[in-house]
């Protein structure tokens, strides 16, 4: 018996094999849950990724900033399944505008699509999809450690610090409805959306000399090991929380 034995699990953001929400739905299936992902944008892409896992998934289209997608959601997915247990909350873009250093000239319209996409959409997506966890259930989101002010990632990381507070907030208000809201805070990995991050390769560098345990940026699975623990029953208790999974790097000074 697998830890998600039965669990009906919502997983968003696929694009790649490369991709974190890849992994945790493979792992996700492995580990006994009924997935459903959504894509956005390059669909035939999506669906034929949807194929290379253990068992393929049903795909449906979502735009986070799409009201008629969001309002549309749960109806939607209630044709592939009965309800959820979890959902998976791997969403996040930024202008080029909004990275590599242009911080102080980025127009408001551009941070606004940053902010909106990447932290917003954890409350929109919570709440278009709560309807489908009368009986409570965990929502995780994949965040990058928004504690400091990294080279290059610029609103991205204002973006990040907004998720952050967005969970603990969620996790606030939805406590009593049974909701955990946690975030996965993972080290970096060479996925489509890393290579779009002017200066990519600094964090390369970085991770290379201060992860204690050490670091592959060629290897998802750590983080999504950790979001799978997560959705489980194993952390009935834990919410508002972010679990690091970095190798250690965020714990060792400069």
């Amino acid at each position: 018996m697998g830890i998600l034995d039965g669990k009906r699990i919502l997983v968003t953001g696929v694009l790649t094999e490369a991709s974190f929400a890849f992994h945790a739905a493979k792992l996700a299936q492995n580990e006994g849950a009924t997935v459903v992902l959504t894509g956005f944008g390059r669909m035939s892409l999506v669906e034929r990724v949807a194929n290379r896992l253990p068992k393929p998934a049903p795909v449906l289209e979502l735009d986070v900033q799409n009201d008629e997608h969001l309002d549309t959601l749960a109806g939607r997915v209630r044709e592939e399944v009965d309800g959820l247990d979890g959902v998976v909350h791997s969403i996040a873009f930024a202008p080029q505008s909004a990275l590599g250093g242009a911080f102080l000239d980025t127009s408001f319209e551009d941070v606004s699509t940053a902010v909106h996409v990447s932290a917003y959409s954890l409350k929109s997506l919570t709440m278009a999809t709560l309807p489908l966890m009368p009986d409570g259930g965990s929502v995780v989101g994949m965040d990058f450690d928004a504690q400091v002010a990294w080279s290059g990632y610029d609103w991205m990381g204002v973006a990040k610090a907004g998720l952050e507070s967005t969970a603990r907030y969620l996790a606030k208000y939805l406590g009593e409805r049974r909701i955990r809201v946690n975030l996965v805070s993972a080290g970096p990995v060479k996925t489509m959306a890393a290579r779009s991050i002017p200066g990519f390769d600094e964090f390369e560098s970085a991770w290379d000399t201060r992860a204690p345990l050490g670091w592959d940026l060629n290897d998802p699975e750590p983080a999504a090991r950790g979001v799978v623990a997560l959705l489980s029953d194993w952390f009935p208790k834990t919410t508002g929380e972010i679990v690091h999974v970095d190798g250690g790097f965020h714990a060792i000074g400069a």
